[in-house]
């Protein structure tokens, strides 16, 4: 089981037991966090999509270490013209190991939903709009005087 989770604004494909390196999360170490925007969930073939998030579904992760990442150097060059600039960075990342995947109901609303909607259409008569007729355009006449 498997799924596409949205965390501090990434999407990653998680599951259980897998660690994860995403952006700084204002938990403390040891703390138990959840993650109610899940994007997609795959039990075993029976794949469930949300429009965007599935309702009722969550995944449960455990922090366990903030850090920082490696230093990423940016350099900018223009040649001929003796312009260098050297700068770096280190992105603050939180390691999270997921614990679980609950999918609450996820299949169930899902199926409810379609069959509300194939209720509504079967009930509603909708009607063809009619085609309107353009005008014919009037065709200019050339003098020559």
């Amino acid at each position: 089981m498997y799924a596409i989770v949205e965390i501090a604004g990434q999407q990653f494909k998680v599951s259980k037991d897998l660690k994860v390196y995403v952006h700084r999360l204002a938990n403390e170490e040891g703390s138990k966090v959840t993650f109610d925007k899940v994007l997609l969930l795959d039990d075993n073939g029976n794949v469930t999509l949300g429009a965007p998030a599935i309702e009722g579904a969550s995944v449960e992760a455990k922090v366990l270490q903030h850090l920082k990442g490696d230093k990423v150097i940016v350099f900018k060059k223009k040649r001929r013209k003796g312009y260098k600039k050297r700068n770096g960075h280190r992105q603050y990342l939180t390691q999270i190991v997921i614990e679980g995947i609950t999918a609450a109901g996820g299949t169930k609303k899902a199926a409810a939903k379609k069959a509300v909607v194939a209720e509504e259409t079967a009930t509603e008569e909708v009607e063809a709009p009619k085609a309107k007729k353009a005008a014919p355009k009037a065709k200019k006449e050339a003098t020559k005087e």
